[in-house]
């Protein structure tokens, strides 16, 4: 009789103190995937006179606002949660818009190609229309695929943005298709065949494939974003708790770093093999902003920053956001951490 008792009482503490917990996870599952002030709209895209899909909140007021252009993931579309991105725009009351721009990236359309490209552009070229925008604060953030898309854009048309933060990017897509054959072969059968699918053909054996993987990926531009304040960031962990190297990471900041700054080959195999930092480098400033996902690295060279924290395939929208805030195009670069601020409850969206 007392074992009954006793196991009445514990089960009903646990229902008393798991209520909460299971109150909090349904409101989060139920919860839309953008605010009500934003609205799916239609936009004009001129590659081939047809409508895409956006998310779209309009600031309020007569002034110029800034404009966030939030891009969604590699298997992403227009219908993803936009919410942080959205949310910190309203509050802030800035203009935003998270675009279709093909949808999944294992579309032709889609995965950097042409007609991808130019819908973000004209994503743009809508918001200045449709709301009033700042010309000196527009920017670009996204994560995943959407960080592959922030670095193309940065390339491809650097002349649009005030700054950009890109997210675990995929920064060359051949080399990624490889890598998800061989480093990480779980992949073999969903992201690398996503590649061939896009681009018509495996890239390691067909050599228009390859071709198309190239025109689709962001170091075949990036040279072009050399005046263009650029922030690139990745978990030590990616790859492996996830589906990119940090190499595309550091890759892409060698690009658009001096020649004094850049990672040798070696060091970047290094990060890449061992998920470590190597001592020589030393330890990087605390950035409050990046919460338990401490920086481990930390290299800013020109216009261009890499960061490399501990975690996996994953952004940090409140790091991401906080950076781009201070960035004017009248303005020096702003690298400046905050060491007043309380450290923000990073808002992680995983892919």
């Amino acid at each position: 009789m007392k074992k009954v008792l006793v196991l009445f009482i514990f089960a009903l503490i646990l229902s008393v103190y798991s209520a909460p917990a299971k109150k909090a996870a349904k409101a989060k599952a139920s919860r839309p995937s953008y605010p009500p002030q934003a609205k799916v709209m239609d936009y004009p895209c001129t590659i081939d006179n047809s409508k895409q899909k956006a998310i779209v909140y309009l600031a309020k007021g007569k002034s110029p606002r800034p404009l966030l252009v939030a891009l969604h993931t590699w298997g992403g579309t227009y219908r993803q949660s936009c919410w942080n991105y959205a949310q910190y725009c309203v509050k802030n009351n800035w203009n935003f818009i998270f675009p279709h721009f093909r949808g999944q990236n294992w579309n032709p359309d889609g995965c950097g190609s042409d007609k991808a490209v130019q819908d973000i552009v004209d994503a743009v070229a809508y918001m200045k229309k449709a709301g009033k925008v700042d010309e000196k604060r527009v920017y670009l953030i996204g994560g995943s695929g959407g960080g592959h898309a922030t670095l193309l854009l940065a390339g491809r048309h650097p002349e649009l943005w005030t700054a950009v933060s890109a997210w675990c990017p995929i920064s060359d897509i051949a080399a990624w298709h490889n890598e998800c054959t061989t480093v990480n072969p779980r992949y073999k059968n969903s992201y690398a065949k996503h590649i061939e699918r896009a681009c018509g053909g495996n890239p390691q054996k067909d050599p228009k494939a390859k071709a198309q993987a190239a025109r689709r990926s962001p170091l075949t531009y990036l040279a072009r974003a050399a005046k263009l304040k650029v922030d690139i960031n990745a978990g030590i962990h990616d790859g492996y708790k996830g589906s990119v190297l940090t190499s595309h990471s550091l890759n892409a900041f060698n690009v658009l770093a001096d020649k004094k700054d850049q990672l040798s080959k070696e060091e970047i195999n290094s990060i890449v093999r061992d998920r470590k930092i190597p001592a020589k480098f030393g330890k990087p400033e605390t950035d409050p902003v990046f919460g338990r996902a401490s920086v481990l690295f930390r290299r800013q060279s020109n216009l261009v920053r890499v960061t490399i924290f501990n975690g996996g395939h994953t952004i940090l929208a409140a790091a991401g956001l906080d950076w781009l805030a201070r960035q004017s195009r009248d303005k020096k670069v702003d690298w400046s951490v905050r060491k007043n601020k309380k450290a923000a409850k990073a808002a992680e969206i995983h892919k």
